[in-house]
């Protein structure tokens, strides 16, 4: 090979030299680099590449690697800057794993580069399987955490990217998992602009997010991963995407055989193609040298997609020279090193959240224990720890792991199943409820109870999963499943003291603990050291500061049909019930006092940027991480809107009597809203800012006892149209 050919230049950019490379394959050749599966070219020195991996919350489905909490989790802590680091770790590790199986020629799937994640669809609705994927139901937040996970794995390099993260799935797609392949989501321009694109673009163009992957479903009849509106108008060229598109694994399909938008595969491929899809997951893409002889596509539209996908690979590392690509010695011993496992810890704490603490029984007195019943199908589950796609960690601690290390050999700890996670019952011979009778003996021999109950990947994941129990992956509704609500009512009719904690990657309709249990923690699925975490926030080793990143419903009845996209009635942004639990709800050990809200202005300019400060003291006897939230509130607007909205969130960490000055600034982009068009405008008129520890709705401020702070402002002048 001829080391002075211009895509081995390393003076010119990575656009002429892919352009160069791609110049010289055959029709063939290219057509073969459209596969997830890409051959190598030996002649050009391209070495086989899978481009499928995954490292939603670790690198997953590639032997051992640090495994934390579930995305769900991860939002729930309200703090970009841990999740940057939470993807840096991942991306540490991804490079470890990749330039160690490079050197022993193992090129297979999950063990390449290019990382699909993070989903950032809006869970618009608890029953959706793969919720616990996301970062939640606000878009907001979700992009400001999407944003922060995707500055993780890509690096700090200007040149080169650490690995490749891809925003998915593109786009308006939650649910129904039983009907992806056929479903159409209908939905109107607001929803579409306000609430399902905000995040996609957010990670486009304000992290340079390298990839995108398309949906399964359609929008508005058109199939997500063949869309003009999507992958062309909005994609490309309203926001300039540069990056590479891929189709869900073998979405391209569905075109013809669910969708029934093409007549055959010749015609899926190339709505594909000449719509913006640039690699497939599947097999479809190699039907692309057909659909250029009959006239389909052209070579031009081919050469297009491989260049990106080129510049993709280079950006990555390949052609470069040694000592060029600064992540390339990375080492392996950085995989599953002792530091990550500190780490894991420290951020799976961080995700826990406190529902409920009546008198003030939490956290647990060690002393004043000497015995404890640990209960429960999630106490001693590995599964309720990791969520779906995963890795393999070389260790795990379920609950009743933490709380046996944290205990010692001097407190007796009674451990009881009580139940099937779903099953009613555990032994295929036994009477149904065989493992109650143990669990209240248990309960009944203890000072206080830990009850585990909730879900994990078997009962809420992916259609086509094989371990989903129920529905292809979707909840059929927010209660307990099988006799947990049962073990529960038996376990506290004991008398003793019972602490519940929730695994689970999605809201439950906990309503009845909510009256009888005296402590509630919403632990997600909280990764391999998620029992260390448990136990440490049960025993007071830390205080809780998580919060809820999507509401906690009372009752299925309260929510609208699975399949309506409309967010009329969805969300803490448009629900007009009392929720369960609000979102951005989470309680402390300690107490927080809020004082001196002042805005720079009461009256503004349109586009002029508002400045908000609060005071926030520390009053209570244990330090803690607090994430201040701010909420805005549009008074007059001509359309509908969200009641108040999210738009800022500040973690902070005080010492009892601490107190410090927290600073927002709130941009005209913030103040403007989605008209019904679909049109980014600033109205003038009258807002309300609020700040605090949560929402200003009646149910956050009676769980916490904290009403949010709040001012008006007035924005004068012309209305302002914005880009989008």
């Amino acid at each position: 090979m001829d080391n002075n050919l211009p895509y081995l230049d390393s003076s010119l950019s990575f656009e002429e030299r892919a352009k160069d490379l791609v110049s010289r394959m055959t029709l063939e050749e290219k057509v073969s680099q459209m596969l997830y599966t890409s051959p190598a070219i030996e002649r050009l020195g391209i070495p086989s590449y899978n481009w499928w991996n995954e490292g939603l919350h670790g690198i997953a489905r590639a032997g051992v690697a640090t495994v934390f909490p579930q995305a769900i989790g991860l939002a729930a802590t309200f703090n970009p800057e841990l999740v940057e680091k939470v993807a840096d770790v991942i991306s540490t590790e991804g490079r470890a794993k990749y330039h160690e199986f490079q050197r022993k020629g193992d090129h297979d799937i999950y063990k390449g580069l290019t990382i699909w994640s993070p989903n950032v669809n809006i869970f618009r609705d608890p029953r959706w399987g793969r919720g616990h994927e996301t970062y939640g139901e606000d878009p907001y937040l979700t992009g400001e955490i999407g944003k922060a996970f995707v500055r993780g794995l890509q690096g700090k390099d200007k040149k080169f990217l650490k690995t490749a993260a891809c925003a998915k799935h593109f786009a308006v797609h939650s649910g129904p998992e039983a009907e992806r392949h056929s479903f159409n989501a209908v939905v109107s321009k607001k929803d579409l602009r306000e609430t399902y694109l905000y995040a996609f673009r957010e990670l486009v163009k304000e992290a340079k997010v390298e990839g995108v992957m398309g949906a399964y479903n359609r929008t508005n009849g058109e199939p997500c991963c063949g869309s003009k509106t999507l992958l062309k108008d909005i994609l490309r060229k309203e926001w300039g995407f540069k990056g590479y598109v891929t189709s869900d694994c073998w979405a391209i399909k569905d075109f013809h055989v669910n969708h029934h938008v093409t007549k055959n595969a010749i015609e899926s491929v190339a709505m594909a193609l000449n719509n913006g899809c640039d690699t497939n997951c599947g097999s479809m893409f190699a039907n692309l040298l057909i659909a250029y002889q009959e006239g389909l596509v052209t070579e031009d539209a081919i050469d297009r997609a491989v260049e990106r996908l080129m510049v993709t690979r280079m950006k990555l590392g390949l052609f470069a020279k040694p000592g060029e690509d600064p992540y390339a010695n990375i080492p392996y011993e950085l995989n599953d090193c002792p530091e990550h496992k500190k780490f894991n810890l420290e951020t799976s704490k961080k995700t826990l959240v406190l529902l409920k603490n009546e008198n003030n029984i939490l956290p647990l007195d060690k002393k004043k224990i000497k015995s404890i019943a640990v209960i429960g199908p999630n106490a001693n589950s590995r599964s309720a720890l990791i969520g779906n796609y995963h890795g393999t960690a070389s260790r795990y601690y379920t609950v009743l792991d933490g709380i046996q290390d944290a205990l010692g050999e001097d407190v007796r700890v009674y451990y009881a199943e009580g139940c099937h996670l779903w099953k009613n019952k555990t032994e295929e011979l036994a009477l149904e409820g065989d493992r109650l009778a143990e669990a209240v003996s248990a309960a009944e021999r203890s000072d206080v109870v830990v009850l585990c109950l909730g879900l994990d990947e078997s009962l809420e994941g992916e259609e086509g999963d094989e371990s989903n129990a129920f529905n292809s992956g979707d909840k059929i509704g927010l209660e307990l499943p099988g006799l947990q609500q049962k073990l529960m009512e038996k376990v506290v009719a004991t008398g003793k003291p019972v602490i519940l904690v929730l695994l689970a990657g999605s809201a439950l309709a906990v309503t009845w603990a909510q009256e009888h249990v005296p402590a509630i923690i919403q632990a997600w699925y909280p990764g391999a050291e998620g029992g260390k975490a448990i136990a440490s926030l049960l025993f007071g080793e830390f205080s809780p500061s998580g919060r809820l990143p999507v509401t906690f419903y009372k009752s299925t009845d309260d929510l609208p049909d699975f399949r309506d996209y409309s967010m009329e009635n969805r969300t803490y942004r448009y629900f007009k019930g009392t929720p369960l639990y609000p979102f951005g709800y989470g309680l402390s050990y300690t107490k927080f006092k809020y004082s001196d809200l002042s805005l720079s202005s009461k009256v503004i300019a349109a586009g002029e940027n508002l400045s908000v400060t609060v005071t926030v003291e520390n009053v209570g006897n244990m330090e803690s991480d607090e994430i201040v939230e701010l909420y805005l509130q549009d008074l007059e607007a001509s359309v509908r809107v969200p009641i108040w909205q999210l738009e800022g969130i500040k973690p902070i960490h005080l010492k009892p009597n601490e107190k410090t000055k927290v600073t927002f600034e709130l941009t005209p982009r913030q103040m403007s809203l989605i008209d019904n068009d679909g049109n980014r405008v600033l109205e003038p008129g009258y807002f309300r800012v609020y700040v605090g520890p949560c929402q200003p709705d009646k149910r956050s401020v009676e769980l916490t006892g904290q009403e949010p702070l709040s001012a008006e402002f007035e924005v004068q002048g012309q209305k302002l149209e914005m880009e989008y």
